[in-house]
């Protein structure tokens, strides 16, 4: 999405984790998506973290911004680091639940609730994760929590996060996410 809006022109290419491509994982041996390659003027550049992506993109064109804003920001960087680590881990076990069984599903999914609380809390006094429009934060922390809603929707429906429901509606139903996520 940091790329649509910097309006940096990219391809994209739909990589099935069960059967990755060698060309992917000749440019990114870890093999984890997202990877970006850029090459210029004969130089090749592999970019494979989505932070260090949209930072990439963010620093060749950013119109409102988003790095500036939110690099000055502790408290969303601390919101973009806690989702990277702690709530992505609790968010693998909780989808993936068969393969972690020390745990039952509902425990794994009440781990990422105490980060969705926090959330909650941080969009009680705004619109947005960054502030009063949406920025770097919003776009960083979005895809996982699409994500951990799309677990069980009609749970995640009667949580008690009236304000992260509307921002991930909101986000859901932003130009820039349409834009991206047009089916091919």
């Amino acid at each position: 999405m940091v790329l649509k809006y910097a309006g940096i022109a990219i391809e994209i290419i739909e990589i099935s984790l069960k059967d990755k491509p060698a060309e992917m994982l000749k440019a990114s041996p870890k093999g984890t998506v997202p990877v970006l390659v850029i090459i210029e003027g004969g130089n090749t550049t592999v970019i494979d973290e989505s932070l260090q992506i949209m930072a990439w993109g963010l620093a060749n064109n950013d119109p409102d911004n988003w790095l500036t804003s939110d690099a000055k920001n502790l408290v969303t960087q601390h919101f973009i680091s806690e989702n990277d680590t702690t709530f992505k881990q609790s968010l693998d076990r909780y989808k993936y639940a068969i393969r972690f069984p020390e745990k039952s599903p509902s425990a794994h999914r009440g781990n990422c609730e105490v980060f969705l609380i926090k959330l909650e809390n941080l969009l009680s006094h705004n619109n947005f994760l960054s502030g009063e429009s949406i920025g770097l934060t919003d776009i960083a922390i979005f895809p996982f929590v699409r994500q951990f809603a799309g677990v069980d929707e009609a749970w995640f429906e009667n949580l008690p996060y009236p304000k992260l429901r509307a921002w991930l509606k909101a986000n859901l139903e932003s130009k820039l996410f349409l834009s991206v996520m047009k089916k091919t």
